[in-house]
């Protein structure tokens, strides 16, 4: 079948784009022809990219685009041409954005079959002109239309009951998490050193860092270390000024090999979050078998049972966050070990062989 991915972002560090990426790449692998169709924005930077891209055999359609009403992170662009020039036997599009409805009414113009991702945009903390239109977008834009996709696929089980509020049919609702690649799962799980603290990510000011870095600082063993990997996005480049000896910023990883010997580096993972849907980084850290502690989060608590495979503290809280690693560093090596296979085995059902083997079910189900 020939399947068309929709995103706002394609370029840069950017969760939504890693899902797109993998899916596109395992989905062909299946058989199927993959295209995607984005901005020509690269996320973090706002840098313009490339146009077209053929990476990794997927090939990448990129269109100029503006600024939406909702705030500097949504872009609009056109692709109505493209997509009836194509043709698809079904588009996949993801977020809650005017690009999703844009290929709801195209499709619905072709009678192509389409869905949408959701990717968890709820419970997100604006400031109050931009809760206002969001409001009114939700009310009176996406409360009209939801309904006419032919499945929603929300990415964690948390946001359903946001999606039935919202107008979405029930029986169109499917839980289709993010996926993790097999290869994290085949690594040894490395013994606990008390070495290294790692925060692996978007270095983004959503990321509450300064949470981290005050929490470290309260910990004394001057044995330990700090490490912040990730792109910097523009405007929260002062971050770095907290480096030092201890606390080590790294630049952003892109192979899928770096990233597993960088996260295996590791002893305690920290993801000190003010929000997220479903944490990409967690996961892939939690199935090396690493110590976890995550700000309490929506996502964070769907995949983290305090004290059994991770820890939770509470949101921006230095306090708590510092206890949990002290914890964490005075724990006897059985239970550290224990805790480790733990958080492996919880994670299993994220690996994609998993995941795209369901999303291909319901892709092939629309075939004619």
């Amino acid at each position: 079948m020939k399947i068309l991915e929709i995103c706002e972002f394609s370029a840069g560090i950017c969760g939504v784009w890693t899902r797109v990426f993998h899916e596109s790449k395992l989905l062909q692998k299946l058989g199927h022809e993959v295209y995607v169709f984005s901005s020509d924005i690269e996320k973090g930077t706002g840098k313009k990219v490339s146009l077209k891209e053929l990476r990794e055999k997927i090939e990448i359609c990129r269109f100029p685009s503006r600024k939406t009403y909702f705030s500097g992170n949504v872009h609009a662009f056109n692709f109505e041409k493209e997509l009836k020039k194509l043709k698809p036997h079904i588009v996949i599009t993801h977020l809650i954005h005017p690009h999703s409805f844009r290929a709801l009414k195209l499709c619905r113009e072709m009678q192509i079959p389409c869905i949408i991702v959701t990717h968890a945009p709820f419970d997100v903390k604006r400031n109050f002109p931009l809760n206002i239109i969001t409001w009114a977008y939700y009310n009176f834009h996406v409360k009209k239309k939801i309904r006419g996709f032919d499945k929603v696929i929300a990415i964690t089980k948390w946001e359903s009951p946001h999606l039935l509020k919202m107008g979405a049919s029930p029986n169109k609702i499917i839980y289709l998490p993010n996926g993790i690649p097999s290869e994290f799962f085949r690594q040894k799980i490395k013994p606990f050193r008390r070495k290294k603290l790692m925060f692996l990510g978007r270095v983004a000011p959503v990321k509450k860092l300064e949470t981290l870095i005050a929490s470290f600082n309260k910990i004394e063993d001057k044995h330990l270390v700090l490490e912040i990997v990730g792109p910097v996005e523009k405007g929260y480049e002062e971050i770095k000024n907290y480096s030092s000896q201890r606390i080590i910023f790294s630049p952003t990883i892109r192979s899928l090999n770096a990233k597993i010997k960088k996260l295996q580096e590791a002893d305690i993972f920290i993801l000190p979050s003010m929000r997220e849907g479903l944490p990409q980084s967690l996961i892939e850290a939690m199935a090396l078998g690493k110590i976890v502690v995550s700000s309490d989060t929506a996502g964070a608590k769907e995949v983290i049972i305090d004290g059994k495979n991770g820890f939770l503290f509470n949101i921006g809280d230095k306090d708590d966050l510092a206890e949990k690693i002290k914890h964490v560093l005075k724990m006897h090596n059985s239970d550290i070990a224990k805790m480790q296979k733990a958080a492996r085995n919880s994670v299993r059902g994220f690996d994609w062989k998993i995941v795209i083997n369901k999303l291909n079910k319901l892709v092939k189900s629309y075939k004619k």
